[in-house]
């Protein structure tokens, strides 16, 4: 049988190096991560927030979006994943061309050598495009981004927002990236974050603790009572960020491998037992189950199994999702209302629990649970190994630390020098009369536009309900009528509440 036609050498598309397998996962992956922001955290963050500020948070997820695309492309690409400028920071450049975007993917673009000669950790070449891997680590900045927003919702003045979004890529994000992923100190260095455990929840939720420091509390009326709008479709877009996580975690690996399926497969159990731990924990101590702690059981324990998913075997998933069911719950319901800092901090939808609590813990338990022939599956460093499978495992779990510390260090201060310099010209929180107002007063509109909530049903414009009986013909008695049809009424009137 001959080669497939698909795969002939003179098509042009198709080159000797690409794997359209490979190509397909990893478009496919870069979807569902996508899918976890946009709508996933849009969805999210419009319903589980005062009605009042249910555009206004949509919109702070949503603008991000496409801020960090743009910012992506025209620097901050090569800045994560590009020539090494100092050990923690790549050059910035373009990632536009498309004599660097169709050839061959590579990552990172240095390879480390020992002082012999020989290879110490060797760059990744998977079959697919640049094309590709560079949109894949954009969704990944993005949510970084979007998810760091969650802190400071209800209250951050929009243009300091907008500000923020494209400062705090630049000069915070990156760092973290090339420092882990793209070349960095820490990459060469052995630690091991798979997916993101501490370039994307260590870094969001510390960053958003900080942000939501410098920006202030809400006002007191919104945090003394602040209630989800809608749990249903808060619902809807925990179930897209959940089964976007196999993308997130199963897109690490660069390929379709068998490596990829092991991360997917304990990407959902670690989710999964982490809810059941989180809502267990609830019903024990508050004496009902919560649907706002199920989702955010199920939020730490994706986020937890984010940094070993590929790396640590089916069980120590289940190990993982049980500690992050009830370390971040008592760190958020218990000491958070011990707390006299953590209760001057106004951390709208607890960040700094559910991604830098739990992100840590992931970081720290992928020291202790990292399995060798798994490690060798995918990591370049080579003899990678967790705490408890001996040789050289306890200095991996000292990495694990050193690199959380360095994570969180630098967010602290790079989140601080931003938002400081931002203060300078745009206030960081709302006025009082907008944070009174909401949604109104910030975007002049509203999230629901419901007949009756300030709203006048015309039917002389819109006709009636697919011929609905409730619309007869009859006098124009009610309060909600329209003034300007004061003559003889029309076929449709209106219903008199």
């Amino acid at each position: 049988m001959g080669t497939p036609g698909a795969y002939q050498p003179h098509l042009p598309a198709v080159p000797p190096w690409l794997n359209k397998g490979d190509n397909a996962w990893q478009l496919t992956a870069s979807t569902l991560v996508g899918l976890q922001s946009m709508p996933g955290l849009v969805i999210i963050y419009a319903s589980i927030v005062k009605k009042k500020w249910a555009v206004n948070s949509a919109f702070m997820a949503l603008y991000a979006f496409a801020a960090v695309l743009i910012c992506w492309v025209l620097l901050c690409y090569r800045m994560a994943f590009g020539d090494k400028l100092l050990p923690f920071w790549g050059k910035g450049a373009p990632a536009l061309g498309q004599k660097f975007l169709l050839r061959r993917a590579k990552v990172p673009e240095s390879t480390q050598y020992y002082e012999d000669g020989s290879v110490e950790s060797p760059a990744i070449e998977p079959f697919f495009p640049m094309a590709s891997l560079v949109y894949f680590q954009f969704t990944f900045a993005a949510i970084t981004v979007i998810l760091l927003g969650g802190s400071v919702l209800a209250r951050m003045n929009i243009r300091a927002w907008m500000a923020f979004v494209p400062l705090w890529l630049i000069f915070s994000y990156t760092v973290g990236a090339f420092s882990l992923w793209g070349g960095g100190f820490l990459f060469h260095w052995g630690v091991i974050d798979y997916s993101g455990g501490y370039v994307i929840h260590l870094s969001s939720g510390t960053a958003g603790l900080v942000a939501a420091y410098w920006v202030g509390p809400r006002s007191k009326n919104d945090r003394e009572r602040f209630p989800p709008n809608n749990v249903l479709l808060m619902l809807a877009g925990a179930g897209l960020l959940w089964m976007g996580w196999s993308g997130f975690n199963g897109g690490a690996p660069y390929a379709a491998s068998i490596d990829a399926s092991m991360a997917v497969i304990n990407t959902n159990i670690c989710a999964a037992t982490s809810l059941l731990v989180w809502t267990s924990f609830d019903v024990f101590y508050f004496g009902k189950p919560s649907v706002v702690g199920a989702v955010q059981g199920m939020m730490t324990g994706l986020v937890c199994i984010t940094p070993g998913a590929g790396v640590v075997q089916a069980w120590a998933a289940i190990v993982m999702g049980i500690l992050s069911g009830c370390i971040p719950w008592y760190t958020m319901m218990i000491l958070h209302k011990k707390s006299i800092f953590l209760q001057k901090v106004d951390d709208t939808l607890g960040v700094f629990h559910t991604h830098a609590v739990a992100g840590l813990l992931g970081g720290l338990l992928t020291g202790l649970l990292a399995e060798p022939d798994l490690c060798r599956l995918i990591l370049p460093v080579k003899d990678s190994r967790g705490a408890f499978y001996g040789g050289k495992g306890g200095a991996q779990f000292l990495k694990q630390i050193v690199a959380a510390l360095f994570i969180m260090g630098w967010n602290v201060i790079s989140t601080t020098i931003i938002l400081l310099t931002i203060r300078l010209f745009i206030p960081l929180r709302m006025s009082e009369d907008e944070l009174m107002i909401g949604d109104d007063a910030a975007h002049g509109e509203e999230a629901y536009a419901l007949w009756g909530d300030g709203e006048k049903y015309d039917p002389t414009k819109h006709g009636n309900w697919n011929g609905s009986l409730l619309f007869m013909e009859q006098p124009q008695t009610s309060g909600y009528t329209n003034a300007a049809t004061a003559a003889p009424p029309a076929r449709g009137g209106t219903i008199d509440l």
